[in-house]
């Protein structure tokens, strides 16, 4: 691993929230980054971008005046860019490169096309996520109700929950299609508390990998440490470190398209630099594998490539030039699948499970309060007696299980064609029967 500056950290409080923000560098040695490495970056921006004053290189790169001007320094002695000046201020600094600036930023880009902010040093990333680990944040049973407040979900089953995220380790759901596995996984992510720092890009052996994902890392928007809203300033007095951002622990999900090729580092032959994979994006946060057992790779494969990252809390990733490196594993893993999990895994993989938690047929009760829910939100009138033939003459007679999904899709295929008919949508017999009939097949 590169070695990192030992520059101490900053704590930022937001919202009842404290997270260990890494400082910001003041010279080119604290950022942990090689000096030829920012220099191909600066240029790159300057090409792509074209004339840039000295705020907008902060804004570019993330990274401070003290750490850019001697890199500007260099480019311009080196004859790549040139200054133009509409006053003695700081902020009327402007620089466009020269022909042999673009020249040498065409050779640039050929080695990679990463054109954004500067990246951190490994090391900086493992010790950063190791200070904000899921297994600091704790859950209670006030934030579990708070998390499916207005949902129903039984109990026991919460209560399971909490004690399996608390523990940190993976979580086995299991339990037929349709019983919500899903949806309660999905709703854990409302358990995740505090704030984490993620970094737009980390550097390994002066290969980028792109970390921060708009799709996946929400950024928290508050002001700063400082007292400034949010986006960068022209300010030598900043105290965090720019190139990371404050966002809510990420929740990552991935289905039945998952290959094993997904779970390596995605290496793009025409941008030249990589994309960090589904766990390392779900670092410090939670991270579902849903419908286990029906990707095309199979399961025991799957399966088997995540026996050391659970049992030690920590990958193993390759670049295209053969070098390994680890990264922490700091993620709540849960699988989803219909299958049970005898059936898909080795007892050597079940014993790395912390939870086993089974979801499967819901209590008349839950069955009746997710009804009422359902019709109050499609706006069906909630009708006993309507609900009670769907019970009996459907659900008991045919011997089809009170699953969570059921109430929902009935209801919902009520209202459709009702609009359809131009009819009142109602829970009447005639609509209930048309409603089931068209949702399970006949042989």
């Amino acid at each position: 691993m590169e070695p990192q500056a030992e520059t101490p950290d900053v704590t930022v409080a937001r919202e009842r929230r404290t997270i260990r923000m890494p400082s910001q560098p003041r010279t080119i040695e604290e950022t942990g980054l090689n000096f030829r490495l920012l220099v191909e970056l600066l240029v790159k921006g300057l090409f792509l971008r074209g004339q840039m004053k000295l705020a907008d290189l902060v804004d570019f790169s993330r990274l401070p005046v003290t750490v850019l001007e001697p890199l500007l320094a260099f480019i311009r002695n080196e004859r790549m860019c040139e200054v133009v000046r509409s006053s003695e201020t700081e902020t009327a600094v402007a620089y466009n490169l020269t022909d042999l600036g673009r020249q040498r930023a065409g050779g640039y880009l050929q080695k990679s096309q990463y054109v954004g902010p500067a990246p951190v040093s490994l090391s900086a990333y493992v010790e950063q996520v190791r200070a904000q680990s899921v297994a600091h944040m704790g859950a209670t049973r006030e934030q579990l109700a708070k998390a499916f407040e207005g949902l129903v979900v039984h109990e026991n089953i919460l209560k399971q929950f909490g004690a399996a995220m608390n523990s940190g380790r993976a979580i086995f759901v299991y339990g037929p299609a349709g019983s919500g596995k899903t949806f309660v996984a999905e709703h854990l992510a409302g358990v995740l508390s505090g704030d984490v720092a993620i970094p737009h890009a980390i550097v390994v052996d002066d290969e980028i990998i792109q970390v921060f994902d708009p799709l996946i890392h929400h950024p928290v928007l508050t002001k700063d440490d400082e007292g400034h809203a949010p986006g960068l300033v022209l300010d030598r007095r900043r105290a965090t470190d720019g190139r990371w951002v404050v966002c809510h622990r990420p929740m990552v999900k991935a289905g039945g398209e998952l290959t094993l090729n997904m779970l390596d580092l995605d290496f793009d032959e025409g941008t030249r630099f990589y994309q960090a994979p589904p766990h390392v994006r779900a670092n410090n946060g939670l991270l579902i594998i849903d419908d286990l057992g029906r990707q095309l790779v199979p399961a025991i494969e799957i399966m088997n490539r995540w026996i050391v990252p659970l049992d030690r809390r920590v990958d193993y990733l390759s670049l295209h030039t053969g070098k390994k490196f680890m990264l922490p594993f700091d993620v709540i893993v849960i699988f989803s699948s219909n299958i049970a999990p005898s059936q898909l895994a080795d007892e050597a993989f079940l014993r790395r499970l912390g939870y086993k938690i089974h979801i499967g047929a819901l209590s008349e009760s839950d069955y009746r309060k997710i009804a009422e829910q359902v019709c109050m939100e499609l706006e069906v009138p909630f009708d006993e007696q309507g609900l009670n033939y769907l019970l009996h003459e459907h659900h008991y007679k045919e011997n089809r299980p009170l699953f969570a999904c059921v109430p929902r899709d009935i209801i919902g295929q009520i209202r459709d064609i009702a609009r359809y008919e131009g009819l009142p949508a109602e829970l009447s017999k005639t609509l209930i029967d048309w409603a089931w009939n068209n949702y399970y097949t006949r042989d």
